[in-house]
């Protein structure tokens, strides 16, 4: 059974969108009276066009090769060889937390270190914050 989603629940949605997690959002529109599951919440995201990563310091693979310029298995090759410290979040999707990445970026690997020095600095600071 589908039920519209109300103006109130939107405009609670949006103010949370941004720093919340998809669960956190279902437990506070809970205690607000509005009762929306963890994916029918996660598909209003969607269409609304905002993340719905499961926690927002966190990078997918993707992501990562992205603004790095790199194909998205180089960084699940250093995730798989132990370089990078990542949790995985599907079969073939893994979650690299900004701490992790940022650690990755100030001591990498002597055997990648000419790659990582020649990434932008302000794509690795835009990363890790």
């Amino acid at each position: 059974m589908y039920r519209r989603w109300t103006e109130a629940e939107l405009i609670t949605l949006e103010q949370m969108a941004e720093t919340y997690t998809v669960k956190q959002i279902a437990f506070r529109l809970k205690r607000r009276g509005y009762y929306r599951s963890e994916l029918a919440i996660t598909y209003k995201l969607y269409t609304l066009g905002y993340s719905t990563r499961p926690t927002l310091d966190n990078y997918s693979c993707r992501e990562i090769a992205k603004n790095l310029c790199l194909h998205p298995t180089t960084i699940t090759k250093w995730v798989r060889q132990g370089w990078l410290k990542a949790k995985k979040r599907s079969i073939h999707c893994y979650q690299v937390r900004s701490k992790d990445l940022k650690r990755f970026f100030q001591n990498p690997p002597a055997s990648i270190r000419k790659r990582i020095a020649a990434i932008d600095p302000q794509v690795i600071s835009y990363l890790v914050g």
